[in-house]
């Protein structure tokens, strides 16, 4: 009789043990599987190709018909990339891209996050969120001559677009620099005042299934900056752009559709 006990004793903790270890199992949670996404930056001209190696000898015309070419100097600043789920939830980058079309470099910028596998909308901020835009904050930026100012409120550009332009009939060109800040008002007594209406862009890709490294081709259309709503004057709006709050306000308006989504590739 106690061995029967025994042996039934011994049945019961083996199945208890087995039933144990297969819940375990079943509890395990699968691995979520993380990518990483890269952005690569293309330019044109309504769909020339604009780059480094052939900007300054080639002629572009803007929408209000004057002959133009661009640079050397042609950079601007991206930061903020951001992947946001279907849930609303969003992945931040903290971080940001120079990227500078005249010498042809950073023109990949790979976040340094990693992305859950899905569909996402992304986007992010052509220049810098206000309380990102901070006086002599990075020092990458120093280096690079991007800083504003302190006269003109301190922090860094957005952009800056360099270039000749010639009106129709005319031999002789003059040169512009299209330069994009926060907008601000200087005032040598009081110090720089700065509008309520800010000047950076939150630019919106829109939706990206994102199942393996994903390279996401971010699109700018250059002639976009000079085309509206505001119909750029070059002989007008040409250079000593950034004191001027009410162009850099004119600016923010006319690059809401520069930039597009191209080719995403996994």
């Amino acid at each position: 009789m106690k061995k029967s006990f025994a042996l039934l004793l011994l049945f019961m903790v083996t199945f208890i043990a087995c039933t144990e270890d297969e819940d375990d199992n079943t509890n395990i949670e699968t691995p979520i599987e993380k990518v990483q996404a890269t952005l690569n930056f293309s330019h044109n001209w309504d769909g020339v190709a604009v780059t480094g190696e052939d900007m300054e000898s080639t002629d572009y015309v803007t929408a209000n018909g004057e002959d133009v070419t661009i640079g050397p100097r042609f950079r601007y600043l991206i930061s903020d990339v951001t992947f946001t789920n279907a849930s609303g939830e969003s992945i931040v980058v903290d971080g940001y891209n120079l990227v500078n079309v005249g010498d042809d470099l950073n023109l990949s910028y790979t976040p340094d996050a990693q992305i859950p596998v899905g569909e996402y909308n992304v986007s992010f901020t052509y220049g810098f969120k206000t309380e990102k835009n901070l006086d002599g904050e990075y020092q990458d930026l120093n280096s690079a001559s991007f800083g504003v100012p302190p006269m003109l409120g301190g922090g860094y550009h957005y952009m800056q677009l360099d270039g000749k332009y010639r009106v129709a009939g005319s031999p002789t060109s003059d040169g512009f620099n299209y330069h994009n800040i926060r907008a601000v008002d200087p005032d040598m007594t009081n110090g720089p005042s700065f509008p309520d209406q800010p000047t950076f862009i939150n630019v919106d890709l829109g939706s990206i299934s994102i199942t393996a490294n994903t390279a996401i081709e971010v699109k700018m259309n250059v002639a976009e900056w000079f085309k509206g709503p505001n119909l750029w004057d070059l002989t007008v709006y040409n250079q000593v752009l950034m004191p001027k709050s009410n162009v850099q306000k004119m600016m923010n308006e006319n690059g809401q559709n520069v930039f597009s989504l191209g080719t995403v590739t996994q």
